[in-house]
């Protein structure tokens, strides 16, 4: 089905399919295309209202019945690290950051097939393919980088230990994909990329991390809520996390607008042309 706002793009909604994060629950996506000239603008205007990136789609949960999905961002300027993320940041100060254009490589496939075997088995991404992983990282239309952390081995070289695709946009950074070396499980490498991605953010004086969506209920999505000075989309608005206990996943029939409603809410760049038809 598609919906279309008097200006270009134009809005799809994909076919139900089973739900990664919360089990029994059907899933369904609200997308456009990202590309052209305006990508960028595009991207950042959509960023801004709970959608996220995959190379060249912008999408947003739209499920006919449930409303579990929030998009979630730190502020840099109010974040201060816990305890336990200060240990996070002590255990991984031998690793060094290396940012880069948006490139695969098989040193960074290789990595990304150890962690899909070690901890998403059985998740949509276990039979890609090199060539479907260098579609991901390098299909971008917008600033895109991929960071690469490294650590020092025995033999005086720097081995691979995770690598993060991330976006840019005009007011913060987003964290499309990371991954790491499951041997260094201990390392909480996951933790570690964010808190370095604040430090990023905080030095290119943007005012937010975009870490994706927190899922109330869904045990691999509650971490995020673990960070300081979260806040999540919600009904057309960023509001602060003040307590994620409060939240739960039930299920209604009358939890979600219309997708045309949807998409009529929807505020687009005024740089986007008017679409002829």
């Amino acid at each position: 089905m598609r919906h279309s706002l008097p200006i270009a793009p134009q809005f799809y909604v994909t076919a139900p399919q089973p739900c990664p994060y919360l089990e029994g629950r059907m899933e369904r996506k609200l997308f456009t295309a990202l590309q052209g000239e305006f990508a960028t603008k595009l991207n950042d205007a959509l960023s801004k209202q709970g959608f996220r990136r995959s190379q060249n789609v912008l999408y947003r949960p739209s499920c006919a019945d449930c409303s579990a999905c929030f998009s979630a961002r730190i502020r840099v300027a109010d974040f201060a690290p816990t305890r336990s993320q200060r240990r996070v940041l002590k255990k991984n100060a031998e690793l060094q950051r290396n940012a880069m254009s948006p490139w695969a490589t098989e040193d960074q496939y290789n990595l990304f097939r150890r962690y899909l075997e070690h901890r998403h088995a059985d998740g949509g991404m276990a039979d890609m393919d090199i060539f479907e992983f260098a579609a991901m990282i390098e299909e971008t239309p917008i600033k895109s980088r991929v960071i690469e952390y490294t650590t020092p081995s025995d033999d005086g070289t720097r081995d691979l230990a995770a690598v993060c695709l991330t976006d840019v946009f005009d007011d913060g950074v987003s964290m499309v994909y990371s991954f790491f070396e499951p041997e260094l499980t201990k390392n909480s490498l996951g933790t570690y990329l964010i808190l370095d991605h604040i430090d990023i953010a905080r030095s290119a004086g943007l005012p937010y991390v975009y870490l994706g969506y927190w899922v109330p209920g869904s045990p691999k999505m509650a971490y995020k809520a673990g960070f300081k000075a979260l806040e999540i989309y919600r009904n057309g608005d960023w509001e602060p996390l003040e307590d994620p206990d409060s939240f739960d996943a039930d299920t209604h029939p009358l939890s979600v607008d219309p997708i045309a409603e949807q998409v009529a809410k929807i505020t687009l760049p005024d740089i986007l042309p008017t679409q002829k038809g």
